[in-house]
Formats: C-alpha cells, sequence, structure tokens
C-alpha cells in the first residue's frame, strides 16, 4: 500500500475515535462548531469553545502558562477548590481569578460572578478546575450560554464531550436550569475578583464529609439503594461526592501544618472512601456484604481521626 493511503486510513482512524469521543453529541449537531480539542504541555481536557473562551485543567508548570500567552489568553478562571498559582500567572503577564465552586453544582450567585468576570475581565479566558472535566465545563457552559448564545441542548453536549460524569447530577442541572442574567441583574453584580478566594476550613470540611456520611448511613439501611424517604438520595452520587471531599482535602493547603500521622489517616479513609465510591458505582449486583466491610473501615478511619485530632 502507498504512503498516501496508509495516511488515509490513519486519518480516517483517528476521525472515527474523535467521533467516538464525542458520542451522539456530534450526530445530534448539538455540539457548538466553534468547540475544538487542543494539546498543550502541562494541561488536560483542553478545548477551545469560543474565539474568546477555553477550558482545561489546571495549568502545570512553566510550558503550560506559556502556551496560554502564547494563545492570547489574558485572564484565568479557576473554579477548583484549592488555591492556584497565582505566581507562576503572573510571570506570563496572565491574571487569575478565583471563585470556587463544589461537585454538587454551581450555585446560582456564583454563575453569576462567573458570567460578570468573563464579560468584565481581558479575555481571552481560560476556564479550570483541577483535572478539567467536571467543575470547569460545568461553569465554562455557563459563560457561553450567557456570552456566546449556547442553548440548553449545546451546553449539555458539551459537557459530555469534556467527560463531565453524569454522576455529578447537580452539574448537569446547574446549567439545564441556568438562566443568562439580564443586563440590570448583571450590573449588581460585584466586580471584585480575588486572586485566591478563601478557602473552606478543615472543620467546614470535615462538618460536610460528616453529613455524606450520614446520607451514605441512610443508604446502607436500605439494602444500598435510595431510602423510601429520601428518593433524591443516589447511592453512587453520594459515594461520588464523598470521595471527591476526600480528594480535594488532600490537596487542600490547610494540611500544610498538619502532622504527618494526620495526613496518613486522612490518606487511609481516602482511600477507604475511593473504594466505596468504586463498589457502589459499579454496574450489576450490589455486593452488599463487600461494601459493608469497606463501609465500615471508612468509619473506622474516620472514628479513630476523630478521637485523635477533633480537638
Amino acid at each position: 500500500m502507498s504512503h498516501r493511503g496508509l495516511a488515509w486510513i490513519a486519518a480516517l482512524l483517528a476521525f472515527c475515535c474523535f467521533q467516538q469521543l464525542r458520542g451522539q453529541d456530534i450526530s445530534s449537531n448539538n455540539l457548538p462548531a466553534t468547540v475544538h480539542p487542543l494539546k498543550a504541555p502541562g494541561i488536560e481536557n483542553f478545548y477551545r469553545l469560543s474565539e474568546r473562551f477555553y477550558s482545561g485543567s489546571s495549568p502545570e508548570g512553566d510550558a503550560a502558562f506559556a502556551e496560554l500567552k502564547r494563545l492570547g489568553v489574558k485572564t484565568i478562571i479557576t473554579v477548583d477548590g484549592t488555591k492556584p498559582d497565582v505566581e507562576a500567572a503572573q510571570r506570563f503577564g496572565l491574571r487569575y481569578v478565583h471563585l470556587p465552586i463544589g461537585y454538587d453544582g454551581v450555585p446560582y450567585k456564583q454563575a453569576l460572578r462567573l458570567v460578570k468576570a468573563a464579560k468584565t475581565l481581558p479575555g481571552p479566558i481560560y476556564v479550570h478546575c483541577h483535572h478539567g472535566m467536571h467543575r470547569g465545563p460545568a461553569s465554562a457552559a455557563v459563560i457561553c450560554m450567557a456570552l456566546e448564545d449556547w442553548t440548553p441542548e449545546q451546553a449539555d453536549s458539551w459537557l459530555h464531550v469534556a467527560g463531565t460524569s453524569s454522576n455529578y447530577a447537580g452539574l448537569y442541572r446547574s446549567v439545564e436550569r441556568f438562566h443568562p442574567p439580564t443586563a440590570e441583574v448583571l450590573a449588581n453584580v460585584s466586580a471584585d475578583f480575588p486572586s485566591r478566594s478563601p478557602v473552606s476550613p478543615l472543620a467546614d470540611v470535615m462538618i460536610e464529609i460528616d453529613g455524606r456520611l450520614d446520607n451514605i448511613k441512610l443508604i446502607k439501611k436500605a439494602g444500598y439503594l435510595a431510602p423510601v424517604g429520601h428518593p433524591d438520595l443516589d447511592p453512587s452520587q453520594e459515594a461520588l461526592l464523598l470521595d471527591e471531599l476526600f480528594k480535594e482535602l488532600l490537596r487542600s493547603p490547610v494540611l500544610e501544618k498538619r502532622t504527618a500521622d494526620f495526613k496518613a489517616k486522612l490518606a487511609e479513609a481516602a482511600s477507604a472512601s475511593g473504594k466505596l465510591q468504586s463498589s457502589l458505582s459499579a454496574k450489576g449486583s450490589v455486593n452488599t456484604l463487600q461494601i459493608d466491610n469497606v463501609f465500615t473501615r471508612l468509619s473506622d478511619d474516620c472514628t479513630a481521626c476523630h478521637k485523635k485530632y477533633r480537638n
């Protein structure tokens, strides 16, 4: 076979893989034509959404910031829960804005701040979370619905292309229910955009973790199904949100002054949380005995940590 024939086959295979990646969003033509995947060192899940907006992961290393600068980016908006590398961005003449959200959705007031920042700050603008798959794409979708005239269907297609898990139902709901603000509403939104927002204190995160654990206890009593009195509690989603709390806590600067023993105990609990999430998200029949063992381990890890470090 000729080199031209081999090249044609390679191109066809690449095209098919990319079609498969995007799934039915391509076939339904819901994805905006301006959305294109990009490659850059130190950036995962990198996409150009329009002439003014990009989406992806947290930039890692000078090469990532240099690529953003080369693309003309002027402002970086992060919705991640950990503090951004403001100093690295400044070395490349980029401004950082920190407007964190959780995995349970984009609160409307924070959505308004995101839109105001995207509308008023110098662009192009790069929007990111940690991995560029869940919170970042949802925030970018809200921004593009307000400023790029994306429809809810286009925004939903974008979330699927970005790899946003359907288990994060709150993120999908936020996008589905978002209504772009009027000029009058946006005029009343504060234009104070911090480069670093306060990180939730350890106690606040632990309270949220305890709340998720209480929800899973109810799910456990129901045989790892949604409890009759709480149909809103989806087992896999609750376990996923709990696991993300642990992951973000492990990356949080609030741990910098904590002892090695505390960090080790937290890591053990996070490991058990990850196993619980995997077990409850697995397809097929639920092995209640196996999940019981994992949940008991997680509860024991949390109890041991609380007993020693609660105060």
